[in-house]
């Protein structure tokens, strides 16, 4: 089964378009799990265990793992959620961008050693870094579109033939990376308008759309700017605001409370014409 059909599975099977991010910092945990790797493992366990039933995805940001040499534990993470929630998306957030056998290894590294279904990839150096990624089969590539940080104007929004930079972007994913392989895009909630635009070009794409919660996007302007035509099409992206709803032993009923509020708000969006 490919990216695609394992997407599309995961959005009916769980009537969801929620994607929890696994962005361990055990500075935020409750002082019980903070004695190393083996904790960030456990409380990643514990984040999973609660909340897959209502997640499309689950995406494990790599560099909270590699900062503290915890690698061991996000290659045992993310087999455990192919073992225990074989229906949810696993997503590996790595933004990888480089070229030849460098780039080569990067996408062995996501789908081989940490078993993901798709990773997150920068554009900038051009197609041929991203060809590793695409020719691997049955595998996603989520390209870096329209980013949702403050910054993220000072290149994206350039004029490029008489359109912005993060919509030729958008064009070319759909006019060439995508008879490549299997692809998606990253567009920021705190961007609707840009999200909207992007969806006009790229149909029924698959979009990673990161920043609600706590960087404060606004979960119905989502949903309303990006659904594709089968009012499905995004992956809708929350981490911290679910992770660390609550810092002390009940953290876990805590976060499924918000994942269950995020994911029962994302579907009242859609549901609303």
């Amino acid at each position: 089964m490919g990216f695609y059909s394992r997407l599309n599975h995961a959005w009916l099977q769980s009537d969801s378009m929620l994607c929890v991010g696994l962005d361990p910092d055990p500075a935020k945990f409750p002082e019980t799990l903070r004695g190393g790797a083996r904790d960030i493992e456990t409380f990643c366990k514990q984040i999973i265990d609660v909340t897959g039933d209502l997640v499309c995805a689950f995406k494990p940001q790599i560099a909270y793992f590699s900062a503290v040499g915890a690698e061991q534990q996000l290659e045992n993470i993310c087999a455990y959620i192919r073992e225990q929630f074989p229906d949810v998306v696993l997503i590996l957030d790595a933004k990888r961008g480089d070229i030849g056998d460098t780039a080569k290894l990067y996408a062995r590294e996501a789908f081989v050693r940490y078993g993901a279904d798709a990773v997150t990839v920068n554009p900038y150096l051009g197609t041929d870094s991203l060809e590793p990624f695409l020719s691997a089969l049955g595998k996603g590539t989520i390209i870096l579109c329209r980013t949702s940080n403050t910054g993220s104007s000072e290149f994206q929004s350039l004029e490029t033939e008489s359109e912005p930079l993060y919509l030729r972007v958008a064009r070319t994913a759909v006019e060439q990376w995508r008879a490549i392989g299997e692809c998606a895009l990253v567009v920021g909630a705190t961007y609707p308008g840009e999200l909207a635009a992007v969806r006009e070009i790229v149909g029924n794409m698959p979009i990673l759309v990161p920043g609600i919660g706590a960087q404060g996007g606004d979960i119905a302007a989502v949903v309303r700017a990006g659904r594709d035509e089968n009012n499905r099409g995004l992956i809708i992206n929350s981490s911290r605001a679910i992770l660390y709803a609550d810092s002390s032993k009940t953290f876990a009923a805590s976060a499924r409370k918000v994942a269950l509020e995020t994911r029962d708000a994302i579907n009242a969006a859609n549901s609303a014409r």
